[in-house]
């Protein structure tokens, strides 16, 4: 397979488990819980590449807050070679629960690596896999040897080989300057997507990962030396070629675009006379139907991972709340009650879950509630914080947290609330999304 960074992997082997029907070891839906303890000796091979795999994947799994590394210094046994078993009882003296052990073997650019995955109280092989691929893309690699370690030991989808597109603000001779940036999950292998010659906003992941979709806006000066929005239209950007593509043509200024999760159509606001309104855009026929129609505003729609429902906010109920209606703009119904306003929902890749920001009594707050409004919790909250996107298994959110001193992040958090995380930028960094797993 083949991604932007033309990156090959061959899997190799994928051998079962004997505890492939072993009760899970983490809950990560418990909220505050103990870490597991898990121990990553350098990967044996005379690769170079060795230390640097392992470094990667004891920060993936050091970052997502239910791991915790053993010191290297505490280690009682060493291995010889990747052969070499482990004797159990001198890793339970050190309270060791996870071991991982693996080697790097490499000819000319092409890298193998082999691991396996141990549980040091039950004394069995959890799992072992062997990837084999360009020494080029030996983060990638890492990162899933993270996500086979992440998904067998806690049950769930994992999420660290994936990517991150956001907003990068800066400013250059006294000009606000907005680029499209992406990065790898841990911010390795950053880079802009464009120059910051027009401003833009809410980049939106299709569903293959491979394209993205923002709003983009021109800012002009008046007469009297006052800046001003001229006009913005909804752009594509192909990740594989670089080419760029409008969407449709239509008057009044649209914005807040977003896949359906067949790829095939855009959903998002069109601003006209001070009222905005759904629409879909079919990206096949270029053909745009009206979807939501009144006096109000509706904007930041998002769909449902089966395209059944859609989950946007509204003021048509005098406040800005959440609703959800069916994909032709049909029986709506508002999902979120209690004080305060509320915006920028998007749903969870699993379903189960709507994200959203919430303001009340000069508070903000990132909240999570059910797609029927029930459930309804905070799971962050910040002088400003804003923006969330579920990162591909569902458990994890990226959002935006702008200190009073004015400079914006990016900050993960758990769905429980209990575990927050920056994510690394070079810079102040807005409006995230999540793609989907790199397959």
């Amino acid at each position: 397979m083949k991604n932007i960074f033309s990156v090959l992997f061959l899997l190799l082997s994928v051998i079962a488990s004997p505890l492939s029907h072993a009760e899970v070891l983490i809950d990560i839906n418990r909220g505050v819980m103990k870490p597991t303890r898990i121990a990553i000796p350098t990967f044996h091979g005379a690769s170079p590449l060795a230390s640097d795999i392992v470094h990667v994947v004891a920060h993936d799994l050091e970052s997502c807050g239910l791991f915790t590394l053993v010191d290297p210094k505490a280690y009682i046994q060493s291995f010889s070679s990747f052969e070499v078993k482990p004797r159990f009882e001198d890793w339970r003296l050190i309270h060791t629960q996870i071991l991982v052990h693996g080697s790097v073997t490499q000819t000319g650019d092409r890298i193998e690596v082999s691991f396996k995955v141990y549980d040091i109280v039950s004394q069995q092989v959890l799992d072992q896999f062997a990837l084999s691929g360009s020494a080029t893309g030996w983060r990638q690699m890492a990162h899933m040897v993270s996500d086979t370690i992440y998904s067998r030991v806690t049950g769930e989808k994992p999420y660290f080989n994936s990517r991150i597109v956001y907003v990068a603000q800066s400013k250059r001779k006294r000009q606000f300057v907005r680029r499209l940036a992406l990065m790898d999950f841990d911010g390795a292998n950053h880079r802009y997507l464009t120059k910051g010659e027009t401003l833009v906003t809410t980049p939106r992941f299709s569903p293959t990962e491979q394209e993205i979709t923002y709003f983009s806006y021109i800012e002009a000066i008046n007469s009297r030396g006052r800046r001003y929005t001229k006009g913005g239209r909804i752009y594509r950007f192909n990740l594989q070629t670089g080419a760029v593509d409008t969407v449709g043509s239509m008057s009044g200024i649209s914005f807040a675009p977003r896949y359906a999760p067949d790829g095939r159509t855009l959903i998002f606001s069109i601003a006209h006379r001070g009222i905005s309104s759904l629409y879909a855009f079919d990206l096949r026929t270029r053909t745009t139907r009206r979807l939501t129609r009144g006096n109000h505003i509706d904007t930041s729609p998002c769909y449902s991972p089966d395209g059944k429902k859609i989950v946007f906010n509204s003021d048509r109920g005098g406040s800005q709340q959440l609703y959800v209606m069916d994909p032709d703009g049909s029986n709506v119904q508002r999902i979120s009650f209690g004080q305060g306003r509320f915006a920028t929902p998007v749903w969870s890749p699993r379903g189960d879950w709507i994200a959203f920001t919430r303001l009340t009594r000069g508070e903000f707050y990132i909240g999570v509630m059910r797609p029927d409004g029930s459930g309804q919790r905070m799971v962050a909250k910040g002088y400003l914080v804003e923006g969330p996107t579920w990162g591909p298994n569902g458990r994890v959110i990226i959002f935006t947290r702008q200190e009073r001193t004015g400079k914006t992040r990016l900050y993960c958090v758990d769905v429980t609330g209990h575990h927050e995380f920056p994510v690394l930028t070079p810079g102040d960094a807005v409006d995230a999304a999540w793609s989907p797993l790199i397959q």
